[in-house]
């Protein structure tokens, strides 16, 4: 029996997010959507995908001239649409929606990244409490074609944020995330679809471990011939350091959404910083958020990614 293929169900539209803006996208037959909650590795994956569609090539534009993010309604739609259509190249689009809101097209080529939830929080303290004004006002003020309520000033305090995060959704329907949307629903709906053709997905901790092998497999999966040499190289152009070394070339406007710019933006790139932060009791609620919205299979993975899941797997064959 053939798979159900996933519907929308909801309608994504807050201070930042606007999912109607989808509909006007028009699908090319070999177009690769990159799609992820939020601090899971989205421009870490978009620098990759970058590196393999420019391969070969004297120069190549910027990540976010050639890989838009299409659910942001901050960006003028017609501006982005242009863009797109006018783009050449084999076309890579970044998308932070849930799967239930985001309209599912049988012809590209869908990249899922994942991340601990708890490494993605930590990655998101750091984004949320170095907003500027410039960027509050940019998603708050113009009120006209603004959705719901005005994201709140970051908490002063780790733990009111983490507490808030872990058990309050921002739309009704969902419950963790706040004041963004869902992180672990985000994953669980894309999940729910990993066994389709068109869909890989790739763990943070997986690039962390093994770079050139995650570059190959997402390469292949792309139908792309790359080289041993070329991925060593890839591998090398995309590493965190030299990401974070090349950050204001990367990431030129960061300064208007963060305080230290581009450096801000290119944090620590690790994941375990939790465990010296949240105590037995915030863990408590990230348990309880766990059971309620994740599968156990889904769990395995986003906790440990592929190569991690298959240590353990290992491991308790040989207990």
């Amino acid at each position: 029996m053939a798979q159900a293929l996933p519907k929308v169900k909801h309608l994504y539209q807050s201070y930042l997010l606007d999912s109607t803006r989808w509909d006007r996208y028009e699908p090319r037959g070999d177009d690769i959507i990159i799609g992820t909650a939020y601090k899971a590795g989205t421009n870490w994956m978009q620098n990759i995908v970058r590196h393999l569609v420019f391969l070969g090539k004297e120069s190549m534009p910027g990540r976010h001239q050639a890989s838009p993010w299409l659910d942001n309604r901050v960006r003028p739609i017609e501006e982005v649409m242009d863009n797109l259509q006018a783009q050449e190249h084999r076309r890579f689009i970044k998308t932070h929606l849930p799967l239930d809101g985001l309209p599912f097209h049988p012809e590209p080529k869908y990249i899922v990244v994942g991340r601990d939830a708890r490494d993605v929080f930590m990655s998101m303290w750091n984004h949320y409490s170095n907003f500027t004004p410039e960027f509050y006002q940019s998603v708050n003020e113009p009120v006209d074609g603004r959705v719901g309520e005005p994201i709140p000033q970051c908490p002063a305090d780790i733990g009111t944020f983490w507490y808030r995060w872990i058990t309050q959704g921002w739309f009704e329907w969902e419950r963790e995330g706040y004041p963004f949307w869902s992180n672990l629903g985000h994953v669980q709906s894309w999940w729910d679809f990993r066994d389709l053709p068109n869909m890989l997905f790739v763990h943070f901790a997986d690039l962390l471990e093994d770079l050139p092998g995650e570059i190959l497999r997402v390469a292949e999966y792309l139908d792309m011939d790359v080289s041993q040499e070329q991925v060593r190289a890839i591998a090398n152009a995309t590493s965190f350091a030299s990401m974070k070394a090349n950050a204001e070339e990367l990431l030129p406007n960061a300064g208007f959404t963060f305080k230290g710019g581009a450096q801000t933006f290119m944090n620590k790139g690790t994941n375990g910083r939790w465990k010296n932060v949240l105590s037995p009791e915030d863990l408590s609620l990230y348990e309880d958020a766990v059971a309620r919205i994740l599968s156990p299979d889904c769990r395995q993975w986003l906790e440990n990614g592929m190569l991690g899941t298959a240590k353990l797997s290992l491991r308790s064959t040989r207990l």
